[in-house]
């Protein structure tokens, strides 16, 4: 029996501006996830899949075109909606971290949950797991500025498994740091899949690319292969 789409998107459009000066970011595309899918996507610069995957997170609304979330017709939800499908189902982690300076790698951690309205005793037992799982039990009282960049993206990616999400986003999550300790990043996504979540990997490196099991790539704001477990040969 076929598992449903995770996700599931139809003919999406992205324009940004109006009159001369509109520039089509996304020119419809057509994509589905499964869960538990590790999904590259990749492609140059300017190519749209930063532009896809802010729609796919619910951090961007199409301009056309229909995206399915476990049913759920997205662009049809207000704005308050979208905000509770990503802080419930949606984990993500940036090329700059983004995390909050002042605060320590255990309130960062915790931030999602306290959205969730957790009790303190709760989020606090939550978050040491997950920073611990991420090799930095120890540490959960060093802020951003106290920690390397590659100790910051394990911080980030305790923050998007602190959720327990249907789906992380990660946007280019070795952009930053060097080549071993993007290895050790990019390891701990892959295990953070195997747990069956599901995983869409932002890039432009065609060896990050090699480590999913299927691999999107775009070209001028169109899906020009689809190639792997859930894609065409």
């Amino acid at each position: 029996m076929s598992t449903a789409p995770l996700i599931r998107l139809s003919g999406i459009t992205k324009t940004y501006g109006e009159g001369p000066a509109a520039f089509q970011a996304l020119k419809g595309i057509d994509l589905g996830v499964d869960p538990g899918e590790f999904v590259a996507i990749m492609g140059p610069s300017g190519s749209g899949k930063s532009t896809a995957m802010n729609i796919l997170g619910c951090l961007d609304t199409p301009t056309s075109g229909s995206y399915e979330f476990q049913g759920m017709r997205v662009e049809q939800m207000t704005r308050n909606q979208r905000a509770l499908l990503r802080r419930h189902y949606f984990g993500f982690v940036f090329q700059g971290f983004n995390l909050l300076a002042r605060t320590t790698a255990l309130e960062n951690v915790e931030l999602p949950l306290i959205y969730r309205g957790e009790a303190a005793s709760a989020r606090h037992g939550t978050a040491r797991t997950a920073l611990a799982q991420v090799g930095l039990g120890g540490w959960e009282d060093h802020t951003p500025s106290e920690l390397s960049g590659g100790q910051q993206q394990r911080v980030a990616i305790a923050r998007a498994m602190v959720m327990n999400p249907a789906a992380v986003l990660a946007d280019e999550p070795t952009g930053n740091l060097d080549q071993t300790t993007g290895r050790e990043v990019i390891s701990l996504l892959e295990a953070l899949n195997t747990r069956g979540v599901a995983l869409i990997l932002v890039t432009h490196d065609p060896a990050l690319g090699d480590r999913a099991s299927r691999r999107v790539r775009m070209i001028d704001g169109r899906i020009a292969s689809d190639t792997g477990a859930g894609g065409v040969a």
